[in-house]
């Protein structure tokens, strides 16, 4: 099975769990035969702690889970809360596996004592949630890292816990309206992209990608655990073409002035101002997203580092006509990109065809040769990325021939 497998067969399994925090008061006692899920008065005290998770403050939100799990050690809920807290560690760059052994153990408590509750009551919805989506997380982070048996048997389990939470629509409420809605898109999305995949499919029903993004825009809206989950897919989908970018602008601006220091956020929004033309407010956003990557702010890295450099450069050079500010701007994204090997990344192959122009204008040839050398080798062949720099190199030849 190919890896984009098991990062879309996550959207549609997994019940992503958008909490939003927790505040220290009693919470009420355990009752197994019932679920903590719809109970208002846990709702109420997890805001704080799931806030501070979507805003990167980890520390804040593990205390706050550690608190909650000392009211209830036998359940999944608090477990698969520390997980996602792993999680959200993990998304700003999913390279980084650092966070995955600690990732797994909370994913594998979650689900075992969603087991326990399972095997006493069969048809209690709150088990079968848990078990769809800690497996789900964890196949989705297994296919990740290239380990397929691993994703395969996690996922296998997922399918079956996720059937038996979909006969629980009206226990689960509103929740529900997510887990429909990211099947019923990206079922019919797969299927429409990926034929390879079509196969895999037949076992599944039929979607309706018009309906998913209904339901998707209710949880958005009605959902409490799974309201910002909502938003962040619809965000994803509107911004990649399938939907109104109007939306995805709107949905980027609530996020990122929402939860002001998460990576992921703060760089989608960033990239959002800068693909709809808001130069204006693209500037000192931008510019924040990269003093906190040079200052080593939590989860900000390379990659965020090389979207801020870049839109910057082509601002300051394009926009205003500065060249210098905009040259400085495209040598830091060179540098965050080979920082961490992305040779193969739109935004440095532009900024190295950027900087060799420059110093080809400046009749630095030399400079210019290293830019569109790096260029040739990283581009793809047939790509005008390619074509412009082997003219170059060409170039340089009769230059370094003539001036010996």
């Amino acid at each position: 099975m190919s890896r984009i497998f098991y990062q879309l067969l996550f959207l549609f399994l997994c019940w992503s769990y958008a909490f939003n925090g927790m505040a220290q008061a009693h919470l009420p006692p355990l009752q197994e035969d019932k679920m903590l899920l719809t109970n208002q008065k846990v709702q109420m005290e997890i805001t704080f702690g799931i806030d501070a998770m979507y805003d990167f403050k980890f520390n804040v939100a593990e205390g706050q889970f550690r608190w909650m799990k000392g009211y209830y050690p036998k359940h999944p809920l608090p477990y698969f809360l520390l997980g996602l807290n792993e999680w959200w560690k993990i998304m700003p760059n999913v390279e980084d596996d650092s966070h995955d052994d600690l990732f797994h153990a909370y994913m594998d408590s979650s689900v075992y004592f969603a087991e326990e509750i399972y095997k006493k009551y069969p048809e209690h919805a709150e088990a079968s949630f848990f078990l769809a989506g800690a497996l789900a997380f964890k196949a989705r982070l297994y296919g990740e890292r290239h380990e397929w048996s691993k994703a395969t048997f996690a996922a296998r389990k997922s399918l079956e816990y996720f059937d038996v939470t979909k006969k629980k629509a009206v226990e689960l409420g509103a929740e529900m309206y997510f887990g429909d809605g990211l099947y019923n898109y990206f079922v019919e999305w797969i299927k429409e992209n990926y034929k390879v995949l079509r196969p895999v499919l037949w076992f599944f029903e039929e979607g309706d990608k018009q309906l998913g993004l209904e339901q998707l825009e209710m949880a958005g809206e009605e959902a409490f655990y799974t309201r910002i989950e909502a938003m962040y897919y619809l965000m994803r989908i509107h911004a990649n073409g399938d939907g109104r970018v109007s939306r995805a602008f709107q949905l980027s601006e609530y996020l990122y002035k929402n939860y002001p220091n998460n990576a992921y956020f703060h760089r989608y929004y960033t990239r959002m101002l800068y693909s709809t033309g808001r130069h204006r407010q693209l500037v000192p956003v931008a510019k924040s997203l990269l003093e906190r990557v040079e200052t080593g702010a939590t989860g900000y890295e390379e990659i965020s580092g090389r979207y801020a450099s870049y839109y910057l450069g082509s601002y300051y050079m394009d926009r205003k006509g500065d060249v210098k500010t905009g040259e400085t701007y495209f040598k830091k994204t060179v540098g965050f990109a080979e920082a961490i090997e992305d040779y193969d990344s739109g935004y440095y192959l532009h900024a190295l065809r950027k900087l060799g122009q420059i110093a080809q204008r400046e009749g630095e040839m030399e400079v210019a040769y290293e830019y569109y050398d790096k260029l040739k080798d990283h581009s793809e062949r047939k790509s005008t990325l390619h074509k412009e720099a082997k003219e170059f190199l060409k170039e340089y030849k009769r230059w370094k021939k003539k001036n010996k």
